[in-house]
């Protein structure tokens, strides 16, 4: 049991200094002045801020299968050391968590394993529908589909399949979106020209405008035409964002979309210094798309922040640009890297808890967390919004052992992460002793 004094609760749109009292997996109580007996721990928050705990909704961890590059213990760590305590995590991985009894198997492996809260999505192919349709609204974040081939090769592309999932799914339909059939015509063109050392610059001109705009706006037509509830990941482009609109409150929207880091933060003008390191799909693009991404997502046409956490080897990384697989670590540098963004004056502190706990929670209806309010889980993370610190090897907790923001220095640091009431993150030290719990959805 813990009480926080003193601190500036960062919560649905103010700052305010107050009290937060925390018994068992719950937030008590909020307010000042409160008091605590001697089975409470106090916590000076004086000149800290805390922030709900920061909702992730969408990750690789690589387990089952492709362990050599994370893990769900490791990469769940990684996650609390950022302030990330609740992830949903993606079905490519091997086997692809494609049937209800390979999606309960991996909840299984998060109830022993994982730090933080936990979600899965239950993957579709071209012929799991039977499967897909059996997915509980109430236990698990979403369908995920592949528009698109990714890492791990699970594209629907068989218009029936579609329009039969858009159309009947119980649950949210999370999609990746880009067209197969530019990038492989893309693709061609420039191995003739470089074989397989195409320099990596030439990755968002591969994976273009036209390949994420092609599928993204199929995927809102298919929403439209079946009223199924979509959430688009990882716009990257400024196209894309006409898509989407802000003239109704999320609640209501049956279409949603999410920004990830590396769209915020890099550029194609980063390629040169980074990089495999940067190779995500879809493509970082010009810094024209991130303006634009910016612009919708305080604007509220794009409705969450995501880290799309996806770790590859260093080896693996080091292959040339046909071979070097597509995504990095992210996870334990998301909220001090929009914290960076605050500091440059680009974001409130408000709209930073709105886009990455309170707006999560809402799109995908996660039952008691997203929000710092009396009966809700404790999941809160407490900042030091003055204390820098620089990214390294030796600090770096992702299984890989790799950043894209190696070098980079930190204006603000995570001083303590609470997963469900538990703390489990304190002043660089990990604490395993409780686990996360599985996320349950407020859903029909």
């Amino acid at each position: 049991m813990y009480l926080i004094k003193d601190v500036s609760v960062v919560n649905e749109g103010k700052v305010q200094v107050t009290d937060v009292l925390i018994k068992g997996d719950r937030i008590e109580k909020l307010g000042p002045n409160l008091s605590a007996d001697s089975n409470h721990q106090v916590i000076n928050g004086q000149g800290l801020h805390l922030f709900p705990g920061i909702i992730d909704d969408q990750v690789h961890f690589r387990e089952p299968g492709l362990t050599h590059k994370g893990n769900i213990f490791t990469e769940s760590r990684a996650a609390v050391a950022g302030g990330v305590t609740s992830f949903m995590e993606m079905p490519n991985v091997n086997p692809q968590t494609i049937t209800q009894e390979l999606l309960e198997s991996k909840y299984q492996i998060g109830a022993q394993n994982s730090l933080a809260n936990y979600s899965f999505y239950m993957g579709s192919t071209n012929k799991n529908l039977d499967e897909v349709l059996k997915t509980d609204p109430k236990n698990v974040c979403g369908i995920k589909i592949f528009m698109g081939s990714s890492t791990g090769n699970m594209l629907v592309d068989d218009p029936k399949t579609l329009e039969s999932i858009f159309c009947n799914a119980p649950i949210l339909i999370a999609t990746h979106c880009e067209d197969e059939a530019t990038i492989r015509a893309n693709t061609e063109k420039y191995v003739e020209q470089f074989g397989d050392n195409i320099p990596f610059k030439y990755h968002p001109i591969i994976r273009n405008e036209e390949a994420c705009y092609l599928s993204s706006s199929k995927a809102v037509e298919l929403a439209q035409k079946c009223d199924a509830r979509l959430h688009i990941l990882h716009i990257s482009t400024g196209k894309e964002t006409n898509l989407f609109t802000n003239d109704k409150p999320l609640g209501k929207k049956r279409i949603t979309s999410e920004a990830c880091i590396h769209h915020l933060w890099f550029s194609d003008q980063d390629y040169d210094e980074k990089g495999a390191f940067i190779k995500w799909n879809p493509a970082v693009k010009s810094s024209n798309d991130r303006d634009e991404i910016w612009k919708a997502l305080l604007d509220d046409r794009i409705d969450v922040i995501a880290t799309d956490h996806a770790p590859h080897t260093l080896e693996e990384k080091q292959n040339p640009y046909t071979k070097a697989p597509s995504g990095g670590p992210l996870i334990q540098h998301t909220l001090v890297a929009m914290l960076d963004f605050y500091h440059q004056g680009k974001i409130s502190l408000e709209k930073i808890a709105e886009k990455m706990c309170h707006a999560v929670a809402e799109c995908f209806d996660v039952k008691d967390r997203g929000y710092i309010r009396e009966g809700y889980k404790a999941d809160l993370v407490l900042v030091d919004l003055n204390k820098p610190w620089n990214v390294n090897k030796d600090n770096i907790l992702a299984k890989c052992g790799w950043s894209p923001f190696e070098g980079h220095q930190f204006k603000s640091s995570i001083e303590k992460t609470f997963v469900s009431g538990h703390l489990a993150y304190s002043e660089g030290k990990l604490n395993d002793s409780q686990l996360g719990q599985r996320l349950s959805f407020d859903r029909e």
